[in-house]
């Protein structure tokens, strides 16, 4: 590996201009170590604060149908594949997803994401229809903006959505194109991609990102980022695999320095996406939470994360208020 200097830092200061990173500048600096660590971590933090200034946007979703899915995805505790703990439930009503909208408004949440386990809606159906019902009664009752996590869509069903009052979908690659199949077989990367081309042709936002710890190279979390910036995707969540008893991927280990240098490329990569920290964020960066949106961050997912719990609310709010003094 070819060792980074204050050369290569300076010469990604491009960005703050408006030029872009090649890949093999990208791969470079994701693998940088001290003494420039803050060096990459300052240029991705005066990326941050030049599109996004200092304010951390936050989102709250909901469970609202968990288990029992059909698709083999290495590290989820709700495929029907793999022996968890992880509740399972059927679509919870309209009356139960607007009360878990009026908590997330009361915790400071912005938007409330609704997150349906399972392969997603190619055709709309019964189930389908009443998440579209619970859109509409929501974004009425509440005035939050609403996202919605429901797999797999065609152009048809994501403009269902969009029609209901919609803002966003959150569908994300996971990983890598070229490591997909290393951790799904039970449909393909195209069928995800395929999705994100339909909602944004719609008029739909696009919430896209993926785990890091799949077994990914570095190289192929390079290609993630430029994956990403090809779909043109509006906002980037970035979750941190933890090992869940009874799925089939082990443990990541992932160090902190990785997880910062990911984000600070991401950052650099995709210097106009809104990137948030979700599941992760308060286990494996615990102490480190703070440090993470100075490397380029400028969103966290508060409450919980579908099968792990979350953190305390009022310490959300008070890192939140810290980071913008």
């Amino acid at each position: 590996m070819k060792s980074i200097t204050s050369k290569e830092i300076l010469n990604a200061y491009k960005v703050l201009d408006g030029k872009e990173l090649t890949q093999e500048e990208a791969l470079l600096l994701i693998q940088t170590e001290q003494p420039y660590l803050m060096d990459l971590y300052s240029l991705a933090d005066k990326t941050r604060m030049k599109f996004f200034k200092s304010k951390i946007d936050t989102c709250e979703i909901t469970n609202a149908k968990s288990g029992a899915c059909s698709e083999d995805c290495s590290f989820c505790a709700q495929s029907a594949h793999h022996s968890t703990k992880a509740s399972v439930f059927s679509l919870k009503s309209k009356e139960e997803l607007l009360k878990a909208a009026k908590v997330a408004k009361e915790h400071g949440a912005e938007s409330f994401c609704i997150v349906v386990s399972g392969k997603g809606y190619p055709k709309a159906n019964d189930e389908f229809n009443s998440i579209i019902e619970s859109i509409r009664l929501i974004r009425k009752e509440t005035g939050l903006e609403l996202h919605c996590s429901p797999g797999i869509l065609t152009k048809e069903t994501a403009k269902m959505l969009k029609d209901a009052g919609a803002v966003m979908i959150n569908h994300n690659l996971e990983t890598a194109p070229s490591n997909f199949k290393n951790i799904c077989t039970t449909h393909r990367i195209e069928d995800r991609i395929n999705t994100v081309k339909a909602a944004k042709s719609v008029g739909l936002k696009v919430c896209c990102g993926g785990i890091i710890g799949l077994g990914e190279s570095i190289v192929q979390r390079v290609d993630l980022a430029f994956a990403l910036k090809e779909l043109d995707v509006d906002a980037i969540p970035v979750n941190i695999h933890q090992k869940i008893t009874g799925t089939k991927l082990p443990e990541s280990n992932i160090s902190l320095t990785e997880i910062l240098n990911f984000v600070a490329v991401l950052r650099l990569i995709n210097p106009a996406k809104g990137i948030k920290i979700a599941a992760g964020r308060n286990t494996v960066l615990a102490d480190y939470q703070g440090l993470v949106f100075h490397a380029g961050a400028n969103g966290m997912l508060i409450g919980g994360y579908l099968t792990i719990p979350g953190r305390d609310i009022d310490k959300d709010r008070k890192l939140i208020n810290s980071l913008k003094c």
